[in-house]
């Protein structure tokens, strides 16, 4: 191993009984590994550097689109800063843009790792990044143009979607041939969840742009098919590639195997078989047939079945080496987006329940649920993974500890306060749509605290976006540390000195 990848507590002893053929291993698993690294710099290193820069911009729409909920008057002159227009800009960017990329910039590095085997035709991957952000950039001009096509997280105009579809089909052709060319052996867990996620997100996003732009459903379909995408994108593309990051990335940091095999299989099939059925429970006493709502809900109830195992798997693989989240900034992230894909599961459950959905419908506590999916524990997870992945390509530490601190605080107190406030905020929202003596305009005031919060709430998701791409831009220009140990978020202490 080398010196950066050693876990953060070194072994107490080193029995005599090792070898020069041990040594010999280690010096051949170490340049594997650097071979493999190099051969992925340029395109997982542009990938993530297009998905910073959406962040940035992600977050700008963001605020502006805070802010216009309760001061809808705020440049309500200028077409194109409307509010119809920047909230699905801002959402399109961040899941197409910064999300997408982060995530297939982390799978790109992680399968060429678990594959054992240098990636081939890095410039396919190159240019399908180019596409990619093409797609992305097209789609946002058509957006604010107003060339929008109103389904939620598909506003984007067929012409985008079109060009995304080009970059994803260069993209999924490399990990086909990665996976084909695979050192043969084990295929691992994160294996598992990434070949989901490449195989699942070409079926969810072609099918749907199928059904609703090439041959469009009737009626109400139109409404069914697409929460259906909106619920499995969330689950099946971002759910998947952040398992399979966060299976990788606590084993590693902390230098022991997963700890058990078999729950990792019973919650990777679970999740395959029960995810999928999801998205009719958003659509709750609408004018659809019932089974198609009851179906939804109970697979939605089923979820918890995965969800437990794999909480349960990273418990017990994190169970004596809680303490190293004082030091490691990738394992302080991944097990906070790890707790919180269990919160946003059972988040999922309550909301989908038919007494709490009538309940819930139509208010924010549904966006509340949707960035406890995609921020608190995607996006942590994926900032875990790039704390992880970027010196090994760069060749350089992270030069601030104090930097990546800030950074997670402002994230995860940020994050949390906004899901609350929308949360919350959704719940008094719908007590007051549901009572008859109010008038829907009376109704809404009580909702602008908890927007008021959520927009106070966004400063700090923005302060920790700018600090990150500072330090991210710092590492890029190859200024980062030139040491031998990780960046450590707290001096390391001797061992058994206190408790951590």
């Amino acid at each position: 191993m080398t010196p950066a990848e050693i876990p953060l507590r070194a072994p107490s002893s080193v029995t005599a009984a090792t070898t020069a053929t041990d040594v010999t291993r280690g010096e051949v698993e170490q340049v594997e590994r650097a071979l493999i690294d190099a051969s992925t710099r340029v395109p997982v290193l542009v990938f993530y550097a297009s998905a910073v820069i959406w962040l940035l911009l992600g977050t700008f729409l963001a605020g502006f689109t805070s802010i216009k909920m309760h001061m809808p008057d705020l440049l309500s002159g200028v077409s194109y800063l409307t509010y119809g227009r920047i909230r699905p800009a801002h959402m399109n960017v961040m899941l197409y843009g910064w999300a997408s990329m982060v995530g297939i910039g982390t799978a790109i590095w992680l399968m060429a790792r678990l594959c054992r085997t240098t990636l081939r035709h890095p410039l396919l991957l190159v240019a399908g990044a180019g596409f990619w952000n093409l797609g992305v950039f097209v789609g946002l001009l058509g957006i604010l143009a107003g060339d929008s096509t109103g389904y939620q997280w598909l506003e984007f105009p067929p012409y985008a979607a079109a060009i995304l579809f080009v970059a994803y089909t260069l993209i999924v052709s490399w990990a086909v041939l990665m996976f084909r060319f695979r050192r043969e052996g084990h295929i691992y867990i994160t294996q598992w969840y990434l070949l989901g996620a490449f195989l699942w997100f070409p079926w969810l996003y072609g099918a749907t742009q199928v059904m609703l732009f090439v041959v469009p459903v009737q009626g109400v379909l139109q409404a069914s098919v697409n929460w259906w995408y909106s619920n499995n994108l969330l689950f099946l593309w971002f759910g998947s590639i952040g398992l399979g990051s966060a299976y990788y990335m606590i084993p590693k940091v902390i230098g022991r195997p997963v700890y058990s095999y078999h729950l990792a299989a019973i919650g990777f099939w679970t999740y395959a078989l029960f995810a999928g059925w999801t998205g009719m429970q958003r659509l709750v006493d609408g004018p659809f047939p019932a089974w198609m709502i009851t179906a939804s809900i109970a697979a939605t109830i089923f979820t918890i079945i995965p969800v437990a195992t794999v909480g349960l798997n990273h418990h017990m693989t994190m169970r004596g080496h809680f303490g190293l989240m004082r030091y490691s900034p990738t394992l302080r992230f991944t097990v906070f987006g790890a707790i919180a894909y269990t919160v946003f599961s059972v988040v999922g459950v309550i909301i989908s329940l038919r007494s709490m959905a009538g309940y819930v419908q139509f208010t924010e506590a549904h966006v509340g649920y949707s960035h406890l999916g995609l921020y608190a524990f995607f996006t942590m997870v994926m900032f875990g993974s790039m704390y992880y992945i970027v010196p090994r390509l760069v060749g350089r530490e992270w030069r601030y500890a104090s930097l990546i601190k800030l950074h997670f605080w402002a994230s995860a107190y940020g994050a949390m306060l906004m899901i609350l406030m929308l949360l919350v905020g959704g719940i008094v929202q719908g007590r007051d749509l549901n009572n008859a003596t109010l008038s829907f305009t009376e109704s809404t005031q009580s909702i602008l605290p908890y927007l008021r919060g959520r927009s106070l709430s966004g400063m700090l998701l923005t302060i920790g976006h700018l600090v990150f791409a500072f330090h991210f831009g710092i590492m890029m220009f190859g200024l980062g540390r030139a040491a031998s140990l990780p960046t450590f978020l707290n001096p390391q202490e001797p061992e058994g000195h206190g408790t951590h």
